[in-house]
């Protein structure tokens, strides 16, 4: 074999290691933020006989360190027999974290956001078919100095009536890492900030400011535990005579 065939043979060796190389890349990059989750979600209002609807939001997500950039994926499925018709899923966030734009989706205003929220889009779906799914790249900033909750509802069309509801859920990480280019951050978790002192909550609004551990300790765990916060906004309260 010559030498210049045997040089040849090498040059095509390495552009096929480093294309393949790329492709191996591209791929990992494309599923960094692991497998989707329903962790959080529950039923609030039943749907109609074969339509069942679900969410699900990634199991792990990157925050830029310096621009406190992240990106998400938030999916609504159809996991029944029958279409769903028109529905609307709601991408709403909390505290440190804030959504800022979802693609394909209107931002709500101000005066429709729920009680706590900093900020939402309406993603209108005109029909959902039995078994498919629709997915929408998220776009958010995270203050990794507050804890951060996402919350995605499903709704009818006209906001009546609230199938699915996944949250609010926090994102967040025990172990911060503010000298590293980013930080990861794991569904269900809730963040344990840099900045507080052992004997001091994360803080996550001016209330914290004036509250004492205690009181502040009972109202998170109220906020937990208030997770059906759109259909209680929604619904007239019953009078007792």
């Amino acid at each position: 074999m010559s030498s210049r065939r045997t040089t040849a043979i090498a040059g095509s060796l390495v552009a096929t290691s480093f294309s393949a190389v790329m492709i191996l890349s591209f791929t990992a990059g494309a599923d960094d933020q692991g497998p989707g989750s329903n962790k959080g979600g529950k039923v609030i209002d039943e749907a109609p006989a074969g339509v069942e609807l679900t969410t699900l939001l990634p199991e792990k997500i990157s925050v830029d360190n310096s621009s406190q950039g992240t990106d998400i994926t938030a999916t609504v499925k159809n996991e029944g027999t029958r279409d769903s018709g028109k529905i609307r899923l709601l991408v709403v966030g909390f505290d440190g974290l804030t959504v800022k734009n979802v693609e394909g989706c209107s931002a709500i205003e101000k005066s429709g956001l729920p009680e706590g929220s900093n900020s939402g889009f309406n993603c209108a779906i005109d029909n959902l078919p039995a078994g498919e799914s629709k997915s929408y790249a998220v776009e958010a900033t995270y203050d990794l100095s507050k804890a951060g909750k996402i919350c995605l509802p499903v709704q009818t069309g006209d906001g009546k009536k609230t199938y699915w509801q996944q949250g609010p859920v926090p994102f967040g990480t025990t172990n911060p890492s503010p000298d590293a280019p980013a930080t990861p951050l794991l569904l269900g978790t809730d963040n344990k900030p840099v900045a507080p002192g052992a004997d001091e909550l994360p803080k996550t609004g001016l209330a914290r400011d004036v509250l004492p551990l205690g009181a502040a300790g009972a109202t998170l765990i109220a906020a937990g535990a208030a997770g059906l916060w759109w259909s209680q906004l929604r619904r007239p309260r019953r009078e007792v005579n």
